[in-house]
């Protein structure tokens, strides 16, 4: 089956945080704080494939306020933070949301994100991802993480599901 094929079947989109949404640089101030910076235009694109009626998750290995604070503004309430065993949470939220893995595309960067990107219809790697993440993905995108990959990811789908110029629609300002 072809990508094209699987990302037209795709309703729900599970991203990594650090890595992904992220550089994966993680700074931590003198009083204990955690920063990290997002990309706005993933925020953009999350926004954009939610008014297409689809979800998005998150699923991460960290536990983080600011991870819980950016899906807040992004409307996002599938989070699962802590997530060590990525397998486990991709099959849990396949029993709790009733969907078929077929209908997931997910996106990762490092060794723990491998089961999750073998197991749903999409596996997709950063650019900047590991090897063997690159290697086991079905498709890379050409923005690094934390570089607008998410929404390379969501734009690529969306066009493809015809989507996109809808969408666009509401900013081209015709």
């Amino acid at each position: 089956m072809t990508v094209e094929a699987r990302a037209k079947a795709i309703t729900l989109l599970i991203s990594d945080v650090d890595g992904v949404l992220t550089d994966g640089r993680l700074e931590f101030d003198d009083q204990g704080g955690e920063h990290k910076q997002y990309h706005i235009r993933d925020g953009l694109g999350i926004k954009l494939w939610q008014q297409a009626g689809h979800r998005f998750g998150i699923v991460t290995g960290r536990n983080s306020s600011t991870v819980a604070r950016r899906a807040a503004e992004l409307g996002v309430s599938i989070v699962r933070q802590g997530a060590e065993d990525k397998l486990a949470a991709m099959k849990e939220l396949v029993t709790d949301l009733d969907i078929p893995p077929h209908e997931i595309a997910y996106i990762g960067d490092d060794l723990p994100d491998l089961p999750a990107i073998r197991y749903v219809g999409l596996g997709v790697a950063v650019a900047d991802a590991t090897p063997d993440v690159r290697d086991a993905a079905l498709w890379i995108t050409k923005a690094a993480g934390g570089h607008g990959a998410v929404r390379e990811l969501i734009e690529t789908i969306l066009k493809v599901q015809g989507h996109w110029g809808q969408l666009l629609g509401a900013y081209d300002g015709r």
